[in-house]
This record gives C-alpha cells, structure tokens and sequence, in this order.
C-alpha cells in the first residue's frame, strides 16, 4: 500500500522541476495540480513568478495541463487567462482524470508527469495510472475539511518515507528564477527607456 504513496521525487515548489531533464527524458506534458501546488487554493489566478516558470516550460516545448478535483468555475478562472487545458472534478485519486486529460490532448503515460502536493490523491491516482509522480510541498498550510484529514494520514505515511531513507527534498531552482525575473524586468525597462530615448531625439530633429 506504501509503494502506491510513494512519488519518483520530493521537490519543495513547481520551480525545482527540472525542465531540461524532462526533456531529455522525452517528457512532453506536465500535469499538474492546482490548488496548493500551482497556487494557494483561494488564490484565483498566477502570481508573476508562476507566470515567468509557465514561459520556461512553454520555451522548453512542454505543454501543461491542470488536472483538479475542484469544480469548474474555480478551474476554468484559472487556466482561461493562461490559455491552459485542463480537467475540473478530476476525482482524484482515481486514474480516470489522468488518463482522460490524456486521451483528449493525444500524450501517452510515458511522455507524462504529474506534478501535486498530496498523497491519498495526487501521487495515489498519478502511479494508479501509471504515470511518473513529483511530489511537490503545499503552497500553504491552510486546506479545506478534508484535505486536513489526510494530512494527517500523510504525516504517518511521510515518517515511513523518512525512516527508510525516500525521503530526500530538492529545492534550489527558485532563486534562479527570481533573478531571471529581475532581469527580464532591467532588460523590459532597458528597452522603454532606449524607445523613449529614440523618441526624444527624433522629436528634437523635427523641431529643427
């Protein structure tokens, strides 16, 4: 029963997946959880630094698609403004979700991940369906009624994990990407303020 809870990988955020390993492995579709994977659960659309890593999976010819046990307006708010796929009511942990985002987008289980940040449903459902499971740790702490009952199975089940050495957490690519963030943001203003620049001359000659 253990071995189904177990995920390939344990990493602290979405933004420690290794997008170049993926690739070569000849991964190409992420799925993925939302709430408190992608986002916090009450949080209805992508923060900036979500919205930079969505362009390096996109720039790394990955496509993405959220696979989520909650309803269809939650869903669809969000994925609508990303022009992302997905399936709502998902029912998770169950393996038809996963294989039916499968089947309506044309990937097979081998060219697929799933990314999610609980146990009894994500990584569950995902090795039910026989797909390459990341676990990724809770945007927040805060869950509804029933996620924090199985929490607390995840606290027993973790503590097995730990005490057989499988337990082992990746985390180092946030910063990277916080930086490539600031920089996207000095080369964006670089590039309005040369524009400006060039207006200003341009205005000044026909004044002449």
């Amino acid at each position: 029963m253990f071995n189904r809870l177990y995920p390939k990988q344990f990493v602290a955020s979405v933004f420690d997946i290794d997008l170049e390993e993926l690739k070569d492995r000849g991964v190409r579709v992420i799925l993925t959880d939302l709430d408190n994977t992608l986002v916090a659960w009450d949080v209805p659309h992508a923060p900036e630094l979500l919205l930079l890593w969505l362009e390096k999976v996109k720039s790394h010819g990955l496509d993405v698609i959220v696979v989520s046990n909650n309803n269809e307006n939650r869903v669809r708010t969000f994925t609508e403004p990303l022009g992302l796929h997905y399936v709502a009511r998902a029912k998770k942990p169950l393996p038809s979700g996963f294989k039916q985002a499968l089947a309506k987008y044309g990937y097979s289980t081998k060219e697929a991940i799933f990314l999610g940040d609980q146990l009894f449903t994500d990584v569950l459902g995902a090795n039910m369906a026989g797909i390459h499971v990341i676990h990724v740790q809770p945007v927040v702490k805060t869950d509804g009624l029933v996620t924090k009952f199985n929490r607390m199975l995840e606290k027993v089940v973790f503590a097995h994990m730990k005490r057989r050495g499988k337990y082992v957490l990746i985390t180092k690519k946030v910063e990277e990407l916080a930086v490539d963030a600031k920089r996207a943001k000095v080369a964006v203003a670089e590039k309005i303020g040369e524009a400006m620049h060039s207006r200003s001359e341009d205005s000044h000659k026909k004044d002449e």
